[in-house]
């Protein structure tokens, strides 16, 4: 692989990062001893380990997960603390954007071990697809901190669980397990503790090994782009993703590696690899 893990002893990086074998790599959230709790340097060592799988063609799948016993509880207390004092405020200067890299042309895919709130559930949110072990909690926060929706929550939570669902937790900020996170649609599967991640490595190699990177990169950039469009729009771009994999080397070997009833072996996704051009109307310049 072209990237090696990074080994630091637990509580000295505060994101770790691995690339096994199969191209899954893991962003292990690394502050065990605040039990994760964000703060700016983790947040700009995630960031940082987000872009280095996406223009990496050996990573075909992301998964984030934490160390010890929590997710990620939200913004490190003390660091609130800091900011909590009159005519002192949190500044935006020089951060990321926090949903930028929910354009990653990659699935990703969030192992939530334990606690997850505020802007760890935000990381949560920008997965794909999101694991929980049976007993995790999670809550909004931010009303019971004194604070509104934050980090364009009030946007994100009712497209993944509805209306009157995301006002109950964001309105409450009550805490619930993840059992009713799977009811709401917050979580796709609950696992047991001990089988989270296996699980959750079994689903991503599934995934590598099987499905094109190229298919996966436009799958992804249809779904969150077409949220807002209207339907004769997106049935539009949807022609123009048939159109651009018809005679593609993909499909060919996708229907080569089922015909013959062997494991495909799709190229990996070149860096400069723009799921865009797969939408745009082949008929229409630029």
């Amino acid at each position: 692989m072209s990237e090696q893990p990074d080994t630091g002893r637990p509580g000295t990086e505060p994101v770790l990062y691995e690339v096994d074998e199969e191209g899954v790599a893991t962003l292990t959230l690394n502050r065990p001893e605040r039990r994760n709790a964000w703060n700016l340097p983790m947040e700009r060592r995630f960031f940082e380990l987000l872009d280095r799988a996406a223009a990496d063609p050996d990573v075909r799948v992301v998964i984030i997960t934490g160390a010890g016993t929590a997710f990620c509880p939200g913004m490190d207390m003390r660091r609130l603390e800091q900011n909590s004092r009159p005519g002192e405020s949190l500044s935006f200067n020089d951060r990321p954007p926090m949903y930028g890299r929910r354009l990653l042309p990659k699935p990703m895919i969030a192992a939530i071990n334990g606690g997850c709130a505020g802007i760890g559930l935000i990381q949560a949110l920008i997965c794909d697809v999101r694991f929980a072990a049976r007993g995790a909690r999670f809550t909004t926060a931010f009303t019971r901190r004194g604070l509104a929706g934050e980090y364009n929550m009030p946007y994100v939570l009712p497209r993944v669980i509805g209306l009157e669902n995301a006002l109950d937790l964001l309105l409450s900020g009550r805490t619930f397990d993840a059992d009713e996170a799977k009811e709401l649609g917050l979580v796709s599967r609950v696992v047991e503790p001990d089988g989270l991640m296996d699980s959750v490595r079994a689903y991503a190699r599934d995934i590598a090994r099987n499905c094109s990177p190229r298919a996966m990169a436009v799958v992804r950039h249809q779904v969150y782009g077409d949220l807002d469009r209207e339907f004769t729009e997106a049935l539009a771009r949807s022609y123009s993703v048939m159109e651009y994999f018809a005679g593609s080397a993909d499909f060919q070997e996708g229907v080569d590696s089922f015909t013959q009833k062997r494991p495909p072996t799709f190229e990996g996704l070149p860096p400069d690899f723009d799921p865009e051009d797969a939408t745009r109307d082949p008929f229409l310049p630029g």
